[in-house]
C-alpha cells in the first residue's frame, strides 16, 4: 500500500486545483448537463475518442435523442447512423441496449447505484463510477487514462507495471468528497496537460494496452461497412467492390453476430 501523509495529500490537491483554476476546460458541453443519461452518453463517446471529435457528436446525439425513452424507442440502425464518425460502434449499440433495459426494467428511471449501473450493457466498473461521480456527485473511485497519468506522475515515479489497485487506493485517499464532480474534472484536465508535457505515462501502468494502428485494421473495415450500410442496404458482392480486402466476409460475419447489422435475403442493412 502506498503511504501518503496529510501534507503530501494537501500539496497534491493544491497542485491539481491550481492547474484547473488557471487552465480548466470549463466550457465542455458535458460539464453543463449532469443528468445520468447525458453523462452516460458522454462517457461512452469519450472512450478512446478525442475530445474535439466528441463535442459536435455529443451535441447532435442529444438533440436527436434527448432522453432514455427517445433513444430506446429508436431503431438501432438510426442510432448507429447518428454515431457514425466516432468509431468503436459497439458503444452505440451498448448505449441503445442500455436505454431499452432501463425503460423495460426501471420504468425509464436511470439506476442510481453502482450495483445496478454495472448490470447495463457496456457499463463496466469505471464507467459506472464516473456516472456516480458526475451525475450524482457521489464520492466514487474510478480510473481512466488521464487519472492514471496524474497519479503515476506524482506517486509512482520511475516505476513500471503499476497496478490499478495501487492507483485506486491513492485516488480514494485524495478524493475531494465535498466537490467530487469538479475534482474529477480537475484531474482530467491536469492529466490531459501532463500527457502533452511529459508523455503518456499510462505505458507504466500494468493495465496498459497499446492501441492498434487504425489504418489497414479490421476496425477500419468495420467502420467502412457500417458507413456504407448507413447510406443504403448492400449485398456482399456490392460491398466487395467497394472494400477490396480479404477480411471483409469475416468482418461482416462478426458485425452480424454482434447485432450491429442484419441480413435479409442477400442484402445487409443496419
Amino acid at each position: 500500500m502506498h503511504m501518503i501523509d496529510d501534507a503530501a495529500k494537501q500539496l497534491f490537491r493544491e497542485t491539481v486545483w491550481e492547474y484547473y483554476r488557471a487552465h480548466g476546460r470549463h466550457d465542455l458541453p458535458w460539464r453543463q448537463r449532469f443528468d445520468p443519461y447525458a453523462v452516460t452518453v458522454s462517457e461512452l463517446m469519450l472512450q478512446q475518442t478525442q475530445v474535439r471529435r466528441v463535442i459536435p457528436k455529443y451535441e447532435e446525439f442529444l438533440e436527436k435523442f434527448p432522453d432514455v425513452q427517445s433513444l430506446a424507442a429508436t431503431p438501432s440502425g438510426d442510432v448507429l447512423r447518428a454515431w457514425s464518425g466516432l468509431g468503436y460502434n459497439r458503444r452505440a449499440q451498448f448505449l441503445w441496449q442500455a436505454a431499452r433495459q432501463i425503460t423495460a426494467e426501471h420504468g425509464g428511471t436511470f439506476p442510481a447505484t453502482l450495483e445496478e449501473l454495472v448490470k447495463l450493457p457496456g457499463i463496466g466498473p469505471n464507467t459506472a463510477g464516473a456516472i456516480m461521480a458526475y451525475a450524482y456527485e457521489k464520492p466514487t473511485v474510478f480510473l481512466e487514462t488521464n487519472i492514471r497519468t496524474v497519479y503515476i506522475h506524482h506517486f509512482f515515479h520511475d516505476q513500471t507495471d503499476v497496478p490499478d489497485k495501487a492507483i485506486s487506493e491513492l485516488v480514494a485517499k485524495t478524493l475531494e468528497r465535498e466537490h467530487t464532480r469538479e475534482w474529477y474534472w480537475a484531474l482530467m484536465d491536469y492529466g490531459a496537460h501532463l500527457k502533452k508535457s511529459v508523455g503518456n505515462l499510462n505505458r507504466f501502468s500494468k493495465s496498459y494496452n497499446r492501441q492498434s494502428t487504425f489504418e489497414g485494421s479490421r476496425r477500419q473495415i468495420r467502420g467502412q461497412v457500417l458507413r456504407l450500410l448507413g447510406e443504403r442496404p448492400q449485398t456482399l458482392v456490392a460491398l466487395e467492390k467497394l472494400i477490396a480486402d480479404s477480411r471483409l466476409a469475416a468482418v461482416i460475419d462478426d458485425l452480424t453476430q454482434e447485432g450491429l447489422i442484419r441480413k435479409q435475403g442477400r442484402t445487409y442493412r443496419l
